[in-house]
């Protein structure tokens, strides 16, 4: 089966397989394991520590699918414990998936306000169709 040219991939297009790509990279539990493992290789416990609120299992099915693609390696390390590192594939994603948690952090005053307005919003529109009709 012939290959498409690269021009031809797009993300917009159901049959793509950059579009499974954008979806790992997408997940929230990825951009923490990548921005966590960029700096050092960690251990599996490690990375449970400081990713607050992953289950272990969705951790274990986060980094084996991380390994899957080509971006964590599973390496034991000189003092016989095994680490999680990013390979070369992987550590490309550090500075957008940095970008997009500075973005965040840096915004996140902005999107609780647009919530509660939209929220609030949301209630008035709610008690305005409850009352009774005159």
């Amino acid at each position: 089966m012939k290959e498409p040219a690269a021009r031809e991939w797009t993300v917009f297009s159901p049959s793509c397989p950059s579009r499974e790509s954008l979806a790992r990279i997408a997940n929230k539990w990825t951009a923490m394991i990548v921005i966590l493992l960029h700096d050092a290789p960690l251990r599996f416990s490690e990375l449970h520590d400081e990713v607050g609120g992953i289950t272990k299992k969705v951790l274990v099915d986060t980094l084996r699918a991380l390994e899957r693609d080509g971006m964590v390696e599973r390496v034991r390390e000189p003092d016989a414990h095994w680490r999680y590192r990013l390979t070369p594939l992987g550590r490309t994603l550090h500075e957008p998936l940095l970008a997009l948690q500075t973005w965040a952090e840096a915004h996140v005053k902005l999107v609780q306000e647009a919530r509660e307005r939209y929220d609030d919003a949301l209630d008035e529109q709610i008690l305005a169709q409850a009352e009774p009709h005159r």
